[in-house]
């Protein structure tokens, strides 16, 4: 028999395999999901719960890396630099909408204190 690959292979950011397991995750599913799942950890010579937990930690890292990395070319990395050293723009628009909002009276004062 094949050695199992590690999920720390797949996974550079997974706890090892020695980690203690302390949290439960309880899901439902149909009974041709878990045959499924059943079938593919023993294809793999997982467990389920392995199988499961390597799968589900692939994806979750997956969906996040695209919210923490993103690549650019040269000239998109130097144009992102160039944003970054920028001074801020102003901001007339959104100023002129709250000079208008702080020079109607609150609705918890009474018009006539202010200046």
């Amino acid at each position: 028999m094949p050695d199992t690959p590690s999920p720390n292979a797949t996974r550079p950011n997974a706890p090892p395999p020695n980690a203690v397991r302390s949290e439960k995750l309880d899901l439902r599913l149909t009974p041709a999901a878990k045959r499924t799942l059943q079938a593919a950890a023993a294809a793999a010579r997982r467990s389920v719960s392995d199988f499961v937990l390597d799968s589900a930690l692939s994806r979750a890292e997956e969906t996040l890396a695209d919210r923490r990395l993103f690549g650019l070319d040269a000239e998109r990395w130097e144009a992102f630099l160039a944003a970054l050293d920028a001074p801020p723009r102003p901001l007339t628009r959104p100023l002129r909408r709250l000079d208008r909002l702080f020079a109607e009276p609150s609705v918890f004062e009474d018009p006539g204190d202010r200046p």
